[in-house]
């Protein structure tokens, strides 16, 4: 696992020990990030069950301003700041260790650009937190909302509660599903 592109090019990621997390394959993170390339010079960026941080490393190497980074492991957590420190990458990333759907809470940015979400599969994470974050105050109409999930996830629960489904990319076992926000109309 390494840094694909941007300023961090090349450079090798450490994965925290064990099973409990699964890092995003080299070349299913690169064709996200061709995806995404034009919307993150600049982005604050949200990496939710973070992992190793790959997703969040990536964003900021190719020019996100800020990323945060959450997940409840410890190993993780230890795991995102080796990465972040040898990436150089550390003084654009805010590490949260708890909880996600209690850091929701503690992200105080006016707007987010990106929130990428990588749940364990078959968990059924994505409706709660979906749910959570259609209330948040820095998701706007234009925050790109990307979950990664196991191929055969469905997300027919995404417009009842506020999001609409922009982009499908589906690989061999796994998708990435590209939401944003519907704001409904006050009558």
């Amino acid at each position: 696992m390494r840094v694909i592109a941007g300023t961090a090019r090349s450079l090798p990621l450490k994965a925290p020990d064990g099973m409990d997390t699964r890092p995003t394959t080299d070349r299913i993170k690169e064709t996200l990030f061709n995806m995404l390339q034009g919307d993150l010079p600049g982005s604050v960026f949200v990496d939710l069950f973070s992992g190793s941080g790959g997703i969040g490393i990536e964003a900021l190497s190719r020019g996100a301003r800020k990323a945060y980074f959450i997940d409840n492991s410890a190993k993780a957590i230890n795991c995102i700041q080796q990465n972040l420190a040898f990436t150089k990458l550390d003084e654009h990333a805010i590490v949260i260790k708890q909880d996600v759907s209690s850091a929701l809470y503690n992200i105080y940015e006016k707007e987010v650009d990106i929130v990428f979400i990588d749940p364990p599969y078959q968990s059924g994470l994505e409706k709660t937190i979906l749910t959570l974050l259609h209330d948040m105050h820095y998701i706007s109409d234009d925050t790109l909302i990307v979950i990664e999930a196991a191929i055969d996830t469905k997300f027919d629960f995404a417009n009842e509660i506020g999001f609409k489904i922009v982009r499908e990319k589906c690989y061999k076992t796994n998708k990435h599903v590209f939401l944003k926000s519907i704001r409904k109309e006050v009558l």
